[in-house]
């Protein structure tokens, strides 16, 4: 018994290597996910059909009370018997297959089994469809697990051989070679059946463990590609959007080349093939034109797919990725192949998984974008506006100066002139020259110190050497007339209000402060709020800084929010800082500055 149990160990040896070799077909992983349709079911049966006959001529033969010693078994004569293993591919059929798969494949075994012939061929014949039902039926049982565990397996394993010589001895039960057979075999058969099964399951597991360490290596680069591809992304032109995409994914996957397209036309190319695959070249492509309808990978797995019009193109296969935006198709990206072999589950994963994530990168740009432009419109809006009152009581301010002091009435209209050109012309501007908002914020000092010379004195102050700076419009203005209508408001002597313009190591820090009544604690609070009505106007001039506070953080970012305190001794003090990112270097950059914003 030692020695068959051996012997029938060295067979299933050499069966665990085909197993070995079918656990690395692709398809096997619809089998462990159960994701298979009838088609994909006929050929299972089939497969493991094919794989319990190369089992049995991987068994042994009976005769006389003894095992036959020969490499395989290719006839079985009469009076003999023939020890199949075909009940292991029989078993695993069942339990990754289901009842179909696993009856299937051993009416196909089984059949076999009855044209070889010899002793007892009826029941070989026989146990092996029995066996794929019942293993199937166990498999349902399993069902929530994709493989059994090895000792249940180990467990199962036990049970098909014990039908089988239930089955020889029901049907054969005077046959003295039955007899024989079950007295030999039997213990050594079971335990090699049990221990083969439970070894073909752990080597299932570990496939099943490598596909989804490959799953997550895909998941994990898709998401890092994503994420290095969101500076280009962000760029306005659609060429240099392509370009940039095609480098990064050319750099970072192992395909033979990158094509990155509009709706019409190729926009970027990288990768072998480049001579002919050419920028500006029109979309031909029968799949193409399927992914950007259907919003759905498409494979191309010939060069009669890819449509290419160089014979001698290298490339024979492609993934075509179609990339939405807003809802629609706007692009495609390729991942080109010189064999369609090339093309493994995880590529598939990984194509999808960028496609998908880029498309969600582009609706939150566009999003942002949609958001940053309607608060940019508003905010310009609402400076753009010049209060009545103010110009009103300026209008009438002059027509007293003309009676007393004509010159001073001339000097006062034509700051007014500047003053009212200024908040006229910035809604088609985001950034502006620091020395222009010094000019606008001059022109207004000037009109009210007019305006209020007995009880306000205002000084300004800007370093030289602050230049060629870019600001927000009209950022300065608001935070001086906040300190007048608001901090001074009860003010009727000496009030005082201070405008600085200072280098702060490499920042730029533009201070407003005053000797009012300063702040309350909750309209501190309030100007960094990220949601206030606009159009009710606070008592003590919060709707105000806070309109300056959201432009400066859409146009500058987050460091250049406002700043409230209240002074120790008396009044406030507001203050910004500009980042060197706003130094201008000439007029013509200023201007793509703007456009890009």
């Amino acid at each position: 018994m030692k020695d068959l149990t051996i012997i029938l160990l060295e067979r299933i040896g050499l069966l665990l290597v085909i197993a070995f070799v079918l656990t690395r077909i692709p398809n096997f992983k619809s089998l462990l996910y159960r994701e298979f349709d009838t088609k994909m079911t006929i050929i299972h049966a089939i497969v493991f059909g094919l794989f319990g006959i190369a089992s049995t001529h991987f068994g042994i033969v009976f005769s006389n009370g003894e095992v036959l010693k020969q490499s395989f078994v290719w006839s079985v004569e009469n009076d003999q018997m023939v020890v199949s293993l075909s009940l292991i591919a029989i078993v695993i059929a069942g339990l990754l297959g289901g009842p179909i798969v696993g009856l299937g494949a051993g009416i196909i075994a089984g059949v076999h089994l009855g044209f070889l012939g010899g002793i007892g061929w009826f029941a070989n014949m026989l146990v092996n469809p029995l066996t794929g039902l019942l293993a199937g039926l166990t498999g349902r049982f399993f069902s929530k697990a994709r493989v059994i565990s090895p000792i249940q397996a180990l467990f199962i394993g036990v049970f098909p051989p014990i039908l089988q010589m239930q089955l020889l001895l029901v049907l054969y039960p005077q046959h003295t070679t039955i007899l024989q057979f079950v007295n030999v075999t039997g213990l050594p058969l079971v335990l090699s059946n049990s221990i083969a099964i439970a070894i073909f399951t752990a080597m299932i597991g570990i496939v099943l463990k490598e596909q989804e360490n490959e799953a997550a290596i895909a998941t994990r680069q898709a998401l890092t590609i994503a994420e290095e591809a969101l500076p280009f992304l962000q760029r306005k032109s659609p060429n240099e959007r392509a370009e940039g995409i095609a480098n990064l994914l050319y750099e970072r996957l192992q395909v033979a080349a990158i094509s990155v397209t509009s709706q019409d036309e190729v926009l970027a190319f990288r990768g072998i093939g480049d001579d002919h695959h050419q920028l500006g070249k029109k979309i031909i492509t029968p799949l193409s034109k399927e992914a950007l309808e259907s919003k759905e990978v498409r494979i191309a797995y010939s060069r009669t797919d890819i449509a290419c019009e160089n014979p001698d193109c290298p490339l024979e296969a492609a993934i075509i990725i179609p990339i939405t935006e807003a809802n629609d198709t706007t692009s495609l990206i390729k991942f080109y192949f010189k064999k369609s072999q090339h093309i493994r589950p995880v590529e598939k994963v990984l194509a999808q998984g960028i496609g998908q994530l880029i498309s969600n990168q582009l609706k939150v740009i566009s999003n942002e974008n949609l958001k940053k432009n309607i608060l940019d419109a508003e905010l310009r809006n609402l400076q753009a506006q010049i209060n009545p009152h103010f110009l009103f009581n300026t209008l009438h301010l002059i027509a007293t100066l003309f009676r007393v002091d004509p010159k001073r009435a001339r000097h006062i209209t034509i700051q007014l002139a500047n003053f009212m050109r200024f908040n006229l012309g910035i809604a088609s501007e985001s950034l502006i020259l620091l020395e222009r908002e010094c000019e606008h914020v001059k022109a207004y000092i000037e009109i009210i110190q007019a305006r209020f010379s007995n009880r306000l004195q205002i000084m300004f102050e800007k370093e030289h050497t602050v230049s060629n700076v870019l600001i927000p419009p009209s950022t300065i203005q608001p935070l001086v007339e906040n300190s007048i209508q608001h901090g001074l408001k009860n003010v009727t002597t000496n009030g005082k209000i201070d405008v600085f313009i200072k280098k702060k190591g490499d920042l730029i820090q533009v201070t407003v402060q005053d000797n009012g009544v300063g702040f309350k604690t909750d309209k501190i609070a309030m100007i960094s709020q990220e949601h206030q009505q606009q159009h009710h106007q606070s008592e003590d001039g919060g709707v105000g800084l806070y309109n300056v506070n959201q432009r400066l953080i859409s146009l500058l970012g987050e460091e250049s929010r406002l700043h409230v305190e209240n002074l120790p001794t008396r009044g406030s003090k507001v203050y910004f800082t500009i980042p060197n990112g706003t130094v201008r270097r000439n007029l013509n950059d200023d201007k793509r500055y703007d456009s890009r914003r």
